[in-house]
């Protein structure tokens, strides 16, 4: 879909990688910026063959150049390149790429057409655009953490959801901007925030608190419903039960033979409830693999709640397995820079004596 695309990827750790992975996956030849001793994410968390998990998860299909953007032969070259490229994502804080002299300015001046992507915790302006940020920041202050609770108590998620939405927006925006681009022949300025992302997760949430004062969302979904919830199983495990329309939870009542409960569906998740009291005694009257294979063979909407890794276990999918179209790309680079020759010379044509120059000008850095 994105053949001959091509993307200059300066953002680091994850959610810009995010990003720029989604439109590897669908064919754009993305070319990463890396700093001297490479993105940060190499040396973060979980190794695996001396290599960070979290950067070689979401850089895979992608070509590395190193460019030390302190010297001035780097930011040249860089500039050049970015004269080449379709697209341009970079994850610095406000300013810093103009300094560098790589701004939207100093970029769309050589490169009219260029589709400039600014992935930021905050957006370009504003009070706390200076600040730095992470996704519990984003998280924190969207105001969805307080709901990734069960008991009023906002604990510490275990998914950088913001960070994922926000390379998920930044690729949307990148493919719109491509569509105008198409059509006008002109290119555009991106301005993401990773907090405005968040705070758009959750415009519904926002509506019904003006009317309702909860902010906890559609009470339906959440606790107001003993069709619409998770429960406990035999074995310590649990599943979830989302038979919110009446012919699911229908289907459901008559397959536990309990056709009683069927005018009570919508009735609340709480103890002086007798039909949730009950729906949870028999939830732990069997085990979670019982109730997996009542849910395949009835369709209410029940599933078993499984763990990372889990899916690839479970009877329907352990032959046909999700589609994760990054999986089919090419390992990330092992080594910061180990594309540079040949990005150089099919980007820019140089010849080995131009390349072997930016390097003597200090152009890749050391990594000492």
């Amino acid at each position: 879909m994105l053949t001959g695309i091509r993307v200059l990827d300066f953002t680091v750790y994850f959610p810009g990688p995010v990003a720029t992975g989604r439109l590897a996956a669908m064919g754009a030849e993305v070319v990463k910026v890396e700093p001297p001793k490479g993105d940060p994410a190499r040396h973060a968390g979980e190794q695996s063959g001396g290599i960070g998990i979290l950067f070689s998860a979401n850089n895979r299909g992608k070509k590395s150049v190193r460019i030390d953007l302190k010297q001035e032969a780097g930011r040249r070259l860089a500039l050049r390149l970015a004269e080449r490229a379709d697209v341009l994502l970079e994850s610095f804080r406000p300013g810093v790429m103009d300094k560098l002299g790589l701004g939207y300015e100093q970029v769309s001046a050589v490169n009219p057409g260029i589709v400039y992507g600014s992935l930021t915790g905050f957006g370009r302006t504003g009070p706390l655009s200076r600040l730095a940020s992470h996704d519990l920041n984003y998280q924190a202050l969207s105001g969805l953490l307080s709901l990734l609770t069960a008991d009023g108590s906002p604990g510490l998620p275990a998914v950088q959801l913001v960070d994922l939405v926000g390379g998920l927006a930044a690729s949307e925006r990148i493919l719109a901007a491509l569509m105008e681009r198409g059509k006008t022949g002109r290119g555009s300025r991106l301005d993401i925030s990773m907090l405005d992302e968040a705070f758009r997760l959750l415009h519904t949430h926002r509506e019904i608190q003006a009317v309702s004062g909860s902010g906890r969302g559609l009470s339906l979904l959440s606790g107001g419903a003993v069709a619409y919830g998770v429960y406990e199983t035999k074995d310590g495990g649990h599943v979830a039960l989302a038979a919110v329309e009446p012919v699911f939870w229908r289907r459901f009542c008559e397959a536990v033979g309990r056709p009683d409960w069927i005018s009570h569906g919508w009735s609340p998740q709480t103890k002086d409830n007798p039909v949730y009291r009950e729906l949870c005694e028999l939830f732990r009257e069997r085990t979670r693999a019982e109730w997996a294979s009542l849910g395949l063979r009835v369709d209410c909407c029940l599933s078993p709640v499984l763990e990372v890794g889990e899916l690839f276990r479970y009877p329907p999918f352990s032959e046909q397995p999700p589609r994760v179209p990054e999986a089919s790309l090419p390992p990330a680079p092992a080594v910061p820079g180990q594309d540079a020759e040949t990005v150089l010379r099919e980007w820019l044509g140089e010849e080995e004596a131009d390349i072997r120059r930016f390097r003597d000008e200090g152009a890749f850095g050391t990594t000492g």
